[in-house]
């Protein structure tokens, strides 16, 4: 099935078509994913084979809350389950009032579970922080997210880098491991693994600790 360009669907759970906006006019009422792309959509909805390939400035809206924006986005699953993004990717999650940015990213729907590739970027705005890294997995539910290759952490007056790291947004804290460094206010902290609370700045280290603290 294909669907002209700028034509935007609502799909119910089941593989079913429930509505087509036309101008952003709804047909039929929506269920829990909507999408719209600019260019191209190609659609099967033969029951095991479900599968939507969407193209050119796509967003999805998933349960009214997530909303997935890509240049390429698939959607598979007769419940469509998994959502593949790829090409300038960002995630927005309205409810945690979180954003992610990367190359690629694998949606897990029934998991809530995020895996995101290539560059990534999450912004924690209710925590000001900021994490960076290669590779992501991001559970909403718990709102942890574990972080590898390259682990930037950054918040006002708070900067850690890893090649590891573990982040509870719900607690605020993170825990590092491989070659972790944490500057905080200027003074600078190394060890084997650092665990710092973003809440209280304080930060506790574990294996060859070395530090370098500034006396005003």
């Amino acid at each position: 099935m294909r669907v002209p360009p700028g034509v935007a669907l609502r799909l119910a759970a089941g593989g079913m078509l429930a509505g087509v906006l036309l101008g952003g006019t709804a047909v039929a009422a929506a269920e829990e994913v909507s999408f719209r792309a600019a260019d191209r959509m190609e659609t099967v909805l033969a029951g095991g084979r479900e599968r939507t390939v969407l193209t050119g400035a796509v967003e999805v809206v998933v349960d009214g809350a997530t909303i997935v924006r890509a240049d390429v986005v698939e959607v598979l699953g007769d419940q469509f389950e998994i959502i593949i993004a790829r090409g300038a990717v960002q995630v927005i999650d309205e409810e945690a009032n979180v954003e992610i940015a990367s190359e690629r990213l694998f949606f897990d729907r029934e998991r809530s579970v995020l895996r995101i590739q290539g560059s990534t970027l999450l912004i924690d705005r209710d925590n000001e922080v900021v994490v960076k890294g290669g590779f992501m997995e991001y559970h909403q539910e718990s709102g942890e997210a574990t972080v590898q290759i390259g682990v930037r952490i950054l918040k006002p007056d708070l900067v850690a880098r890893s090649e590891f790291a573990h982040y509870r947004r719900h607690e605020n804290t993170v825990d590092l491991s491989g070659m972790p460094v944490v500057t905080q206010n200027g003074d600078e902290y190394r060890a084997m693994r650092i665990f710092v609370d973003l809440n209280r700045d304080s930060v506790r280290m574990e294996g060859q600790i070395r530090g370098t603290i500034t006396v005003s």
